[in-house]
């Protein structure tokens, strides 16, 4: 393999990296799915009940709501008993961003904030039923005034009419509440009612991950995956529900994703359930996203009896391990697809699964990912020695093609028939150089996703400046690394040029030197030693992580070539020579 194919090779793994996702067809809901003639309707209005406004109701001011404290080991926040609301949840473990005494990352958020968050359960009338059910102004007695990990709490609300609801909230030593929604029916006749769990968010984030990463209402219902825009829901959202999505089957799970955290209903898995996107506008440019589950059968409750429904809320970081932890143990179909592993994600994720287990024995996601770098390099190192052996031998044929190309410049069919004929003469395959490095593409692929989606490596150190290996290097020669006290970026994103992606830069600039160019006309030339300049300032804004396994890998890559080629020179100077005169 020459020099041109390898920078075409090298070319086209970029090309892959920041595009092939966003070519791709993008799921985009603008109607709604038909549901099947015994679905309920959807969710119920945001103030569920009596209350049928879309706008949410506002507490008054100057009496601050009654709240219950959330305290367990990585989480801590309230929990909102008027509308017996989920709505303030901090996580102990991570924070913003690097620096000292960032502040730490908040998941839920009450509706009188900025960014608006929570989590509702409840139960609506079945059509006709004139039940009255708590809606978000009720106040709700607890049992307890802080739920813990070993101190569940009980919330209780008497209608007057002969019913009393209770829900109680368990909550374990991550990010899962476990809910019980119970009716006790002191009257005599019966009554039926439709359990409901939600996600309510308030505002409209501002999307992070682009076409690499989904944010946005996402759910797995009866083992299919549907990740659906925001933009999707305002413009499909259709009166009077203002339902853009549905689906009705059985079990699963619903709610909206953040890249890195995510907010989620998990219904009792044998239980028939419609899940519902849907958009309330508030005014404005301002509305309200809602996902989430409404049973299918109504929960009938005779006089004198109780009926209880059961579901899960999970509020916190996407955790791979820890969500397949709950996939297995509460038995919810494909949680693990809460982390957006792409259409790749048969290669994506058991690579991550590499990673994060050399992190564990290392320590370093850094060292994890060298390590990994070597392993490759193990596995492909039998396409590796062909590929310098072709490239050897293409180097030896470089006078006979010059002088093809000299004899036959004005017949280009003349010179391909000729060029074929040397090759199979000489034992050539031009194209078994490139094998290697196409089959390390979706390596480089799978690195680059892993890097960009998943929390293990948020904020994952390395050595030195390196506080984050999944941000790009945040030293940059255009303030000769801090000297000069200004932020040239505002300029240009492309003035920022960390050491990392220099000594990137580097390393292929010498690669080149090793593997010079063949023949080939001036612009192409020149092309070939801009190559090195032009992946020096694209991978600058390029996850760290990413960038130091790139360098590793080509000093590998040179003293792998280096070790082949010399194994080649000492076979060819071993062979026995034959006598002069002799043929």
């Amino acid at each position: 393999m020459d020099i041109k194919r390898f920078m075409v090779a090298t070319a086209l793994s970029a090309v892959v990296l920041v595009g092939f996702e966003y070519f791709l067809p993008q799921q985009n809901h603008k109607t709604v799915e038909q549901q099947a003639p015994n679905a309920t309707p959807g969710l119920p209005p945001i103030a569920a009940g009596g209350n049928t406004s879309a706008a949410p109701p506002v507490a008054d001011a100057s009496q601050p709501d009654p709240r219950v404290a959330i305290d367990a080991d990585r989480v801590h926040g309230s929990l909102d008993l008027r509308g017996a609301r989920l709505d303030d949840l901090v996580l102990k473990n991570y924070h913003e961003t690097v620096k000292a005494g960032s502040p730490l990352v908040r998941v839920l958020e009450p509706r009188d904030q900025a960014e608006p968050n929570l989590v509702e359960v409840g139960w609506a009338n079945v059509s006709g039923g004139h039940v009255s059910v708590p809606d978000a102004n009720t106040v709700w007695t607890a049992d307890h005034d802080t739920l813990t990990q070993a101190q569940p709490v009980t919330l209780s609300w008497d209608n007057g009419q002969g019913q009393v609801f209770q829900i109680n909230i368990a909550i374990d030593q991550n990010y899962m509440f476990a809910v019980t929604q119970k009716v006790i029916n002191h009257g005599g006749e019966a009554v039926s009612l439709y359990p409901f769990s939600r996600v309510e968010r308030g505002y409209t984030p501002v999307e992070t991950g682009g076409y690499l990463v989904h944010e946005g209402p996402i759910s797995v219902i009866d083992h299919k995956l549907d990740e659906s825009s925001y933009k999707s829901l305002r413009k499909g959202a259709v009166p009077p529900g203002n339902i853009a999505w549905t689906k009705a089957g059985q079990g699963g799970w619903a709610g909206i994703t953040d890249k890195y955290w995510l907010s989620a209903v998990i219904p009792q898995q044998d239980s028939d359930v419609a899940g519902t996107y849907s958009y309330q506008p508030t005014g404005g440019d301002k509305g309200v996203y809602d996902v989430g589950f409404t049973a299918r059968t109504p929960l009938v409750v005779a006089g004198g009896g109780e009926a209880v429904s059961a579901s899960h809320v999970f509020a916190g970081a996407k955790e791979v391990p820890l969500l397949e932890k709950y996939e297995s143990s509460l038995h919810i179909p494909d949680f693990w697809k809460a982390v957006d592993f792409g259409w790749f994600a048969f290669l994506t994720r058991p690579i991550f699964t590499v990673l994060d287990w050399l992190n564990t024995m290392l320590g370093n996601f850094g060292l994890a990912l060298m390590a990994f770098t070597l392993l490759v390099k193990a596995l492909f190192f039998p396409l590796a020695t062909k590929q310098f052996q072709s490239m050897g031998k293409m180097r030896q044929l470089q006078p006979k093609i010059k002088a093809l190309r000299e004899r036959y410049k004005d017949d280009q069919m003349a010179l391909n028939q000729q060029m074929i004929a040397l090759y199979k003469q000489e034992g050539v395959n031009p194209a078994s150089g490139c094998l290697p490095m196409l089959l390390q593409i979706p390596v480089f692929w799978c690195l680059y996703k892993d890097l960009y989606v998943t929390i293990e490596m948020r904020h994952a150190p390395f050595f030195g400046w390196i506080h984050d290996l999944s941000a790009f290097d945040p030293t940059n020669l255009f303030t000769l690394f801090g000297l000069i006290p200004w932020d040239p970026t505002v300029i240009s994103p492309m003035l920022q040029l960390g050491l990392w992606p220099i000594a990137f830069g580097l390393t292929m600039f010498i690669q080149q030197r090793i593997n010079p160019a063949p023949a080939a006309d001036p612009a192409q030339q020149k092309m070939f030693q801009l190559m090195p300049v032009i992946f020096t300032f694209f991978m600058a804004r390029q996850p760290s992580g990413l960038v130091i396994y790139y360098c590793w890998n080509n000093l590998l890559t040179m003293a792998q070539q280096t070790l082949i080629q010399r194994r080649v020179k000492n076979r060819s100077d071993s062979k026995p020579k034959l006598p002069a005169g002799k043929k």
